[in-house]
């Protein structure tokens, strides 16, 4: 049996309050521990987005009640709220920006963009939605300003280049790729229908091989969970996004196995450096084991999230979570939850 520490998810939509029809804490939460991640941090664009003090501690105490493992959050602007940074600050683990067209609408332009970096605190990452046209322009002025940014879900050539001539110059950038855009392509797009609609969208298998191939770059491996029903999927108003939870660890395992990925960076890029670039507490009794050895076929009908489907079903994998213990206490083992809601924390950072 292989034990790592609790692995974090830094990137997750967990849709509650307000859109609990395709996720709630206590789904989201029970898909994590399944997945082998007993840390996630869950991002602002709610349907009310969470731009204020008051929408942040309402969440705080609805997710309190609910979750099975530990979440912490981040707070949304639009430019319009910089007075509530300094009060928010301990609460949070970054601040999210939207450039461009995302669930739960809303984006910011470059001007607002500079008076936010001014503003928001240095010690903490302001996170940004990659692939806007304005990236490499938003990626120079947080740089000019000192500003930490940390850039979500990498998915091309082009953009990672960007990134990657940014880390060069020093600026304080860091990045993360999903497994979607490591492990499926455009051509994945065409066979999955709209249960392989993202943003970002599925790109080359260039651009695939070339995430691959400087690795050393990247970061973190951010899952970007953002269920969605079936119902909504097949809708002419169709919603982008997959849920990704409970796939991540086994497609990455399956990767150490094949050689692609070496476990020790699989633990870097899970829960080494998603602790410290997002200053997170974390304890040496929560921890989970693996039968590295067992293969098995993802499959939609044993997922606890709620939206009940993955672009990875059918996919053969090797590596399976047995047993997660937080705190000392076991709380997942073969399959089954052994707790009850409410037993997770809600996080503030160190």
């Amino acid at each position: 049996m292989l034990r790592l520490p609790g692995l974090i998810d830094i990137h997750v939509h967990l849709r509650d309050p307000g859109q609990t029809e395709k996720e709630d804490f206590f789904t989201g939460t029970s898909a994590a521990l399944a997945g082998g991640f007993t840390t996630i941090l869950d991002m602002p664009n709610n349907k009310v987005p969470i731009t204020s003090i008051e929408s942040l501690k309402e969440k705080q105490k609805i997710a309190s009640q609910k979750i099975v493992c530990d979440v912490g959050f981040y707070f949304g602007s639009l430019g319009q709220n910089l007075t509530d940074f300094k009060e928010v600050q301990n609460q949070v683990f970054g601040l999210k920006i939207y450039l461009n067209q995302t669930t739960g609408n809303y984006i910011v332009d470059e001007k607002i963009f500079k008076k936010i970096c001014e503003v928001w605190p240095k010690k903490m990452p302001i996170l940004l939605h990659a692939e806007a046209d304005v990236i490499e322009q938003m990626i120079e002025i947080a740089g000019q300003a000192g500003q930490r940014i940390h850039i979500c879900h990498i998915s091309s050539e082009m953009e990672f280049k960007t990134i990657i001539n940014a880390k060069k110059k020093g600026y304080k950038i860091t990045c993360g790729v999903t497994p979607h855009h490591l492990f499926l392509t455009i051509s994945d797009e065409k066979k999955l229908g709209p249960y392989g609609m993202m943003k970002p969208s599925l790109k080359s298998q260039k651009d695939v091989d070339f995430i691959w191939e400087n690795l050393k770059y990247i970061d973190v491996i951010e899952s970007d969970h953002a269920p969605h029903t079936i119902e909504e999927k097949q809708s002419k108003k169709m919603p982008f996004g997959v849920p990704g939870l409970e796939t991540t660890l086994p497609l990455l395992l399956t990767a150490v196995s094949e050689n692609k990925l070496s476990i020790n960076r699989l633990i870097e890029l899970c829960y080494e450096n998603p602790k410290k670039i997002f200053n997170i507490k974390t304890d040496k009794n929560t921890h989970v084991e693996i039968d590295e050895k067992e293969e098995y076929i993802i499959d939609n009908k044993n997922l606890k999230t709620k939206c009940g489907w993955s672009p990875f079903s059918g996919w053969k994998v090797k590596g399976k979570v047995k047993n997660v213990y937080i705190r000392g206490e076991k709380v997942f083992e073969d399959g089954k939850l052994l707790v009850k809601s409410g037993i997770g924390k809600v996080l503030k950072p160190l």
